[in-house]
């Protein structure tokens, strides 16, 4: 082993048994779908005092069984829905306000869209996951953190007591969530905040909790951007726990090798082109067809995701009719299709080989598209730094390095022929095991 290869602390990070099957999970998709898609000249944050009634929810085709269709054809193994969204419309019959589906004309008031996406990721095959922003909700005339604009400690508790009610209703109704996410974080008890983290201890102890409370286990945290880069070097652990609502990009978020918490990076973005959509390209607008990122796209941002050591988190917005469009449905299909063809077959393989070096034969000079190698993480993020080296008749060259590797790097090779492939572990933080070395070639 290298100097640097030697057992660290006990006090090292390491992830949890729910963090390494997320980490497993790799790519997901976000499902949007509110009262803007109905009323597309609402913006909540220009219009406060001013909502759309809960009448304009109709979607006269909904299916959530498409939805999870195109999901699990693009690869995704896991769907987060945001069951309410900024507007404060909630997509279940909340007890807490009137302001949900109990009070829409779709299904007569009796439908449940959380509920058929539960059915839908339970016959799809996929984990389902929840997004309940508590830090952003203009029914109850609240925004980032968490407050009540008003700033009166009556109103403040009044809101509280409905965010208590809805995770309540949401954490307990519905059976076991793989991940919960908290656009914007949550505002502790200590800042005027109800009690989330108790209330996930009770009803959620095991889920994935993107941007919880810090006080919980089982983070995940952003990354910084809503464009599917994450950093070159995205370590697992951190000493920043992010708290964003994704409007504003930040470079200081590719985590720590020496990071205090386990906190992997998850990679949101829309599949539509947010620089140029009205709505950011989260929600469906008429006649935004034009903006959906095609196949090569979306390839390209798994590469920058999935690749550097990230989930990657992909929209999937809704239309009025309550289907995913087929724009988007094709785009989305054929991210699927390319994974599966350019990462699907490999060349050749090693898995799980303890120390400091890896070689993988070829079996004859072949042309390589893509390396793809995996860290086995679980007794932390050990790897420093790595070296990859290809062989012909003539013997070794370099042809990559990093510092980390963590649950996978995809290094691509385009034009490379070689013999065989060497992983050299340069520097550690004890002693390495590499779960996988692969080799991919050109299709």
């Amino acid at each position: 082993m290298t100097s640097t290869a030697t057992a660290m602390s006990r006090d090292r990070p390491i992830p949890s048994v729910e963090q390494l099957a997320w980490a497993d999970a790799e790519v997901g998709v976000i499902i949007h779908l509110d009262v803007q898609v109905f009323a597309p000249d609402y913006t909540f944050r220009r219009d406060w005092g001013r909502q759309p009634s809960a009448t304009v929810f109709n979607p006269s085709h909904l299916d959530t069984d498409q939805w999870l269709e195109v999901a699990a054809s693009s690869g995704a193994r896991y769907a987060v829905l945001v069951a309410k969204h900024c507007s404060g419309f909630s997509l279940w019959p909340t007890a807490a306000h009137g302001y949900s589906v109990r009070s829409a004309p779709w299904r007569g008031g009796a439908g449940d869209v959380v509920a058929d996406f539960v059915a839908s990721c339970k016959k799809f095959g996929l984990k389902a996951g929840l997004y309940y922003s508590t830090s952003c909700n203009a029914f109850c005339n609240v925004d980032s953190p968490g407050r009540e604009r008003s700033g009166l400690a009556d109103a403040q508790a009044a809101y509280n007591r409905v965010v208590e009610q809805q995770v309540s209703e949401l954490w307990t109704r519905y059976g076991e969530w793989f991940e919960l996410w908290f656009d914007g974080g949550v505002l502790s008890v200590m800042d005027g905040g109800c009690d989330v983290a108790g209330l996930l201890a009770r009803h959620q102890p095991r889920a994935l909790l993107f941007q919880g409370p810090p006080e919980c286990g089982n983070l995940l945290r952003w990354a910084g951007n809503e464009a599917g880069w994450a950093p070159p070097e995205c370590w697992s652990t951190t000493d920043v726990l992010t708290a964003e609502d994704g409007t504003v990009s930040r470079d200081d978020l590719a985590g720590a090798a020496d990071g205090r918490h386990w906190a992997p990076a998850e990679m949101d973005m829309p599949n539509r082109d947010q620089s140029r959509g009205y709505m950011d390209g989260w929600f469906w607008r008429e006649g935004e067809d034009q903006l959906v990122m095609d196949a090569e796209t979306l390839f390209a941002r798994h590469l920058t995701s999935v690749g550097r050591n990230a989930n990657f988190l992909l929209g999937l917005p809704i239309d009025r009719f309550g289907r995913v469009p087929e724009a988007d449905a094709a785009a989305l299909r054929g991210y699927g299709k390319l994974v599966g063809e350019r990462l699907g077959r490999p060349l050749g393989m090693v898995a799980e080989v303890t120390g400091n070096e890896v070689v993988l034969d070829l079996q004859g000079d072949r042309p390589v598209a893509y390396v793809d190698i995996m860290e086995d993480q679980r007794n932390g993020q050990i790897i420093r730094g790595w070296r990859l080296d290809a062989k012909r008749g003539w013997g070794w060259a370099p042809i990559a390095s990093g510092l980390g590797i963590g649950h996978r790097r995809i290094v691509a090779t385009p034009h490379l022929l070689a013999e065989s492939l060497r992983l050299t572990v340069t520097s550690a933080a004890g002693i390495p095991t590499i779960r996988q070395l692969a080799a991919y070639g050109p299709v």
